[in-house]
């Protein structure tokens, strides 16, 4: 009898051991830090992501994925059994909230074989963001459309980490396209139709591109609007004032694409030179500068800022500081490609107009806000390559800094801005209770260096808690191939 028991209970324990290394281990896992249901994060600085000061010494309750409680550590008790995680000397503030990000990257140029093309980030975009801090994205241009719809999908089904992705379609581009994998629109019933295809698909947003014309734009706002669809817009044919009053709702960019006041523009032209001319004689200041402002506040045409790229093509940028973090992410050869390129910019200093196109933009993001504008941010890893996923984010609130926000007004841009835009904005974009646990932890005091920000620990997405150096180890020299 007591053999019978003991072979039966061998037989329960062998079918255990089996049954626990057969079952499948979540792809998420090597990526976990902090998976308890229940937790308390102790005397943390709180930048809640409404643009108010900062609260110091405060304790934030993440209970099954939402925010359950909030308030000085003194008076807010962790609850029974929760996991006390004391972050002293840390600062926590919402996940953000991309509005211009892609997962693909621009792959290095080579003269030989000439023209610009995009090579699709299936595994290191999501990850970089994600490690970064930012937990809700919207793509703002697909090179491949069914690729980014199926990494949402596998995101959401908890099969790879990344950030909540919201979907933008293919480029509404016109004729010539700037890059030969994207598709030049025939007229407005094939901006239409294009709309309603991959609406069909699952795509939810839209971006027009340089060259598309004043009667495809329309078309394709028109026909977003009536599937209940937003439509942002890299233009270049068509300036921003005349893209605010056909109903567009958000512009990418800023000042230093807006074509309207190049002189002697012809009606649908994008004109060369644009850069040259505004960086020589454009007044941010002007009657004619502040009267588009106005505009777009007027309509609610929102703005998303993406200093970080346009700082890339400026002399002497972005630091070394920067690129040297992003190092070890790019194979060698990428990270000479962006050297070389970043040398060459530097060799022709005295010609360049994007120092002083950068400045404008700055001061141009300023006006907008101080107008009531709603600006948003977002990194736009593209140009030549100098600015990646999760890295650009983190580098744009430190140039929001530089263009004269406080840092909690940064991260409000990059927070609470874009989830409002969104229309998400009760569930993310700032620390409150009831919301969705969706917090960056990181070591330092950004309120007063903005620079801390580069120092993330932990992202918690939905509550669960996200190691942000074992996310972008996992890339190691991967960014341009997967």
């Amino acid at each position: 009898m007591l053999l019978s028991s003991r072979l039966v209970g061998l037989a329960l324990l062998t079918a255990v051991i089996s049954n626990a290394q057969s079952a499948p281990k979540s792809p998420l896992a090597p990526f976990l830090s902090v998976t308890d249901p229940v937790v308390a994060l102790t005397h943390v600085e709180l930048i809640d992501g409404t643009g108010s000061a900062p609260q110091s010494d405060q304790t934030v309750v993440i209970d099954h994925g939402q925010i359950a409680a909030l308030g000085p550590s003194a008076t807010t008790p962790p609850p029974v059994g929760a996991r006390v995680l004391n972050l002293s000397g840390h600062t926590v503030y919402p996940g953000l909230v991309g509005m211009h990000e892609h997962l693909f990257y621009t792959e290095p140029e080579d003269r030989q074989l000439g023209g610009l093309v995009a090579g699709e980030l299936v595994d290191t975009a999501p990850r970089l963001y994600l490690a970064a801090g930012v937990t809700t994205g919207r793509t703002t241009g697909s090179i491949a459309p069914y690729t980014d719809l199926n990494i949402k999908k596998e995101i959401d089904a908890g099969l790879r980490p990344g950030p909540d992705l919201d979907v933008t379609g293919p480029y509404l581009e016109g004729e010539p396209p700037l890059i030969p994998q994207m598709h030049a629109l025939t007229g407005p019933q094939e901006a239409r139709q294009m709309v309603d295809y991959w609406v069909g698909q699952g795509v939810t947003s839209w971006k027009a591109y340089m060259h598309i014309t004043p009667a495809e734009l329309k078309a394709a706002i028109d026909e977003a609007h009536k599937h209940g669809q937003k439509l942002t817009g890299h233009l270049c044919t068509v300036g921003f004032t005349e893209a605010a009053n056909m109903g567009i709702d958000n512009l990418e960019h800023g000042i230093a694409v807006d074509s309207e006041f190049f002189p002697g523009r012809k009606e649908g032209e994008c004109p060369d030179g644009l850069r040259g001319e505004m960086a020589k004689d454009l007044d941010i200041s002007s009657p004619a500068v502040m009267s588009m402002i106005h505009t777009l506040v007027e309509k609610h045409v929102a703005v998303t800022s993406t200093l970080a790229v346009f700082e890339s093509m400026a002399p002497g940028h972005p630091p070394m500081s920067f690129l040297l973090r992003e190092q070890s992410s790019m194979p060698a050869e990428v990270f000479a490609s962006v050297m070389t390129i970043r040398g060459q910019i530097g060799d022709h200093a005295s010609r360049s107009p994007m120092g002083t196109l950068l400045r404008k933009e700055m001061q141009f993001e300023r006006e907008f806000v101080s107008a009531g504008g709603l600006l948003m941010s977002g990194c736009d890893p593209t140009a030549y390559g100098a600015v990646l996923a999760g890295f650009g984010d983190e580098r744009n609130l430190e140039l929001l800094v530089d263009a004269g926000f406080t840092p909690q007004e940064a991260i409000h841009i990059a927070t609470e801005n874009g989830a409002k835009f969104l229309g998400r904005d009760k569930r993310i974009g700032t620390v409150a209770i009831g919301k969705q646990a969706d917090l960056v932890v990181v070591k330092g005091d950004v309120a007063k260096d903005i620079s801390a920000v580069y120092n993330v620990e932990t992202v918690f997405k939905n509550g669960v808690g996200y190691d942000s150096q074992k996310l972008i180890d996992s890339v190691h020299g991967m960014v341009g191939y997967r």
